[in-house]
């Protein structure tokens, strides 16, 4: 009796404890172990182009999810979901086996897929909300927009830059499920909203950079180049309405290509310029008053700077040109002896308020500013090879900012890609109206237009260049490949041709690189033909007439 009086005293008191004392706390708990918080990611912003056509844009989509320990016959459930997801039986199962209460078997299913595992109602079987980025154009603009990762978040290009913007904020979704572990309907939930991303509309052509890549391809395939680029520029905004880089690679499936392939090398490659580089140099040269485009000077065939001899790309004996025929004829020497006529301080201070050795102001990952050695580290060597293009390094699209300077009439506006932000709730921001540095007079880069005419023109090295109906103006460029082991100049080379059009009234200027051609050499026999199309689909779908100004006659030449 005493003994059973004892044991209903225990469970009494233990009663009491669970009941009274600690009844809230085990419900709680109760509850805690029945609440599930998931994420609500937010709906991530789109990528257009400069007329609002989507480049990327998020599609609703599902991850399909497992809870171990509600699974009885993994082999069986395995078998029923492997023709679905297109996955391996026999993994699924090894990943359905265990007691983890939460893990992931497949990430960015459709809907429709997850609605065919869904009407299975399989035990253990879960979803949730997810999103998939979607290219709808392939490898358009692919280098520029970049990837995003399996998480969702941005891996390279744009789409990294602007993670922040494009990801929005996540929200929360905390609800109370049963014992299938489904939501419980009558049962209280707490929700906070996503806030979703905004939209980032550049300020690219897809017609137009669509042409530039094709363009560039092909020229890159013919001709058994490494690669190449194309830059198309508005010269008055700094907009530029194509950037194209050829190999490339399909963002939708971005482990498929190599890494050199993923990076957008009109920002990431740097490379001496070569000869377009004197387009700064004999604009200086004019600029200070010490020439113009008609002063003569008598070209040697050699030229003892410091220790070494400097030729042009062609043997020649003395050559009686003009300023305008150092340009037409890309004269190394000649170039060397206008520059000596301001001196290696006064060419320092102009590469500089040109851009080059700075930022973009493109704020693009990855993206080189190129170099410019600081005056007082110049050796006797140093100003000659400045002169004429080597000594230092640029990017594609810094190449082709120094011509949209001289077609801007010496005015140099800071390029730019985005045109503008668009908020989820309509609203609009602009960026900051982009910098501007006086370079040139406004005499002066119409003096240098003048001269580049003649490179395309009869005796020049662009010919290959001209567009039927139009002025055209332009530099050609064949730069040396610094060899990155030796520090010396390799075999190959990176032939270019950056130009404008029309050259008296500049409405574009499209720069054109091609790297380590294995057939052909020279960029107007390489780059002046990409020029030519890509600049005569421009001006055509543009609507840009042509002047129909005469162009001036400048000597190339001088008697005596």
């Amino acid at each position: 009796m005493i003994a059973s009086t004892m044991v209903l005293l225990v469970f009494g008191v233990r009663l009491i404890d669970l009941q009274a004392v600690r009844g809230s706390e085990l419900a709680s708990s109760a509850l805690d172990q029945r609440l599930r918080t998931t994420e609500i990611p937010a709906q991530r912003g789109s990528i257009l182009d400069a007329s609002g056509a989507p480049l990327a844009i998020t599609v609703d989509a599902k991850n399909v999810t497992a809870d171990q320990t509600m699974i009885d016959q993994p082999v069986v459930v395995a078998e029923a979901l492997a023709p679905i997801l297109g996955a391996d039986a026999d993994i699924l199962a090894d990943r359905l086996t265990g007691e983890r209460r939460f893990i992931y078997l497949a990430k960015e299913v459709t809907p429709d897929t997850w609605e065919q595992i869904s009407e299975l109602r399989l035990p253990g079987i879960f979803s949730e909300n997810s999103s998939r980025r979607i290219y709808p154009s392939g490898e358009l603009a692919a280098n520029v927009l970049g990837f995003v990762g399996e998480e969702g978040s941005g891996l390279g290009g744009y789409e990294y830059a602007y993670e922040e913007q494009l990801g929005g904020i996540p929200g929360e979704l905390t609800f109370e499920r049963g014992p299938g572990g489904r939501a419980i309907p009558t049962a209280a939930s707490m929700r906070v909203n996503a806030e979703q991303g905004v939209d980032i509309q550049l300020t690219l052509d897809r017609d137009l950079q669509h042409v530039a890549q094709e363009a560039i391809a092909e020229a890159v395939q013919s001709s058994g180049a490494s690669d190449g680029t194309v830059v198309v520029m508005d010269p008055q905004s700094g907009r530029i309405l194509a950037l194209a880089t050829a190999p490339t690679f399909d963002p939708n499936f971005p482990t498929q290509s190599g890494q050199r392939n993923l990076n957008n090398r009109p920002l990431t490659d740097a490379f001496e310029p070569g000869s377009t580089s004197k387009v700064m140099t004999l604009a200086a040269v004019i600029n200070e008053g010490a020439a113009s485009p008609y002063t003569p000077l008598k070209v040697p065939g050699v030229l003892r700077r410091g220790d070494k001899d400097f030729h042009d790309s062609s043997a020649h004996g003395t050559l009686n040109l003009t300023l305008s025929g150092v340009m037409a004829k890309s004269s190394n020497i000649g170039t060397i002896l206008a520059a000596e006529r301001i001196g290696g301080k006064k060419l320092s201070k102009y590469l500089k308020k040109f851009g080059i050795g700075q930022e973009t102001g493109l704020n693009f990952p990855g993206e080189t500013k190129g170099f410019v050695p600081a005056h007082e580290n110049w050796s006797p060597t140093s100003f000659p090879t400045i002169a004429f293009g080597q000594g230092l390094s640029v990017n594609a699209v810094q190449a082709t900012s120094v011509f949209a300077t001289i077609a801007n009439d010496g005015l140099r506006v800071d390029p730019s890609l985005v045109s503008k932000i668009i908020h989820a709730d309509g609203s609009v921001e602009e960026p900051e109206a982009p910098q501007t540095t006086r370079v040139v007079t406004r005499e002066t880069a119409k003096q240098v237009r003048s001269m580049l005419e003649t490179v395309v023109g009869e005796g020049g090295t662009a010919t290959n260049a001209k567009i039927p109906g139009y002025r055209v103006g332009g530099k050609t460029g064949t730069a040396q490949v610094v060899n990155s082991v030796t520090g010396g100049y390799s075999k190959d080379v990176i032939a270019s041709f950056i130009g404008m059009a029309p050259v008296d009234n500049p409405r574009l200027v499209v720069g054109v690189f091609i790297s380590k051609p294995k057939a052909g050499r020279y960029g107007g026999e390489l780059a002046a033909p990409v020029f030519k199309k890509v600049t005569s689909y421009a001006l055509g779908a543009l609507e840009i007439p042509p002047t129909g100004a005469k162009a001036p006659k400048l000597a190339l030449t001088f008697g005596g």
